[in-house]
């Protein structure tokens, strides 16, 4: 049996904001839409779903995301992820320029969690809260400096 990723799916609470993030970073949005009906109920196992989405894709074309902000049933707020939570824990991107990254991530109003760690100087990396609370690890590959 062959498998691929297709994307991972990310709900928020204000979907202009998180794509204004992501676009800022480097993302580039490949569809726009509404969805409801029958087939999303049944899909996603929600009666009623209804939802803004949102597809992005990184500049290589082989990672894409999905934001969705629900408009019904009503988003659950939930405590922002802890890095030692079990589940879902973060989105992970490398980037050519850190500090420009999180340039951009403060514009957002994103700072780090903690600071900027050197990986025995292979690799700089952070996690970011971004948009809805999601933790955003940024990495640059200090070798290809």
């Amino acid at each position: 049996m062959a498998i691929k990723l297709e994307n991972i799916g990310i709900a928020v609470r204000d979907i202009e904001a998180a794509i204004a993030f992501f676009t800022d970073l480097g993302l580039s949005v490949v569809g726009r839409d509404e969805v409801s009906g029958e087939w999303a109920s049944t899909a996603v196992g929600l009666d009623g779903n209804h939802a803004k989405i949102a597809m992005l894709r990184t500049p290589d074309g082989q990672g894409r995301l999905e934001l969705f902000e629900y408009l019904h049933p009503d988003a659950i707020e939930t405590t922002p992820t802890l890095p030692n939570e079990i589940g879902m824990h973060r989105v992970a991107f490398s980037v050519d320029d850190l500090d420009a990254a999180l340039e951009i991530a403060a514009r957002h109003g994103c700072r780090p969690l903690r600071g900027v760690a050197n990986y025995e100087n292979i690799y700089k990396l952070t996690y970011v809260r971004g948009p809805s609370g999601i933790i955003v690890m940024l990495t640059q590959d200090l070798t290809k400096s």
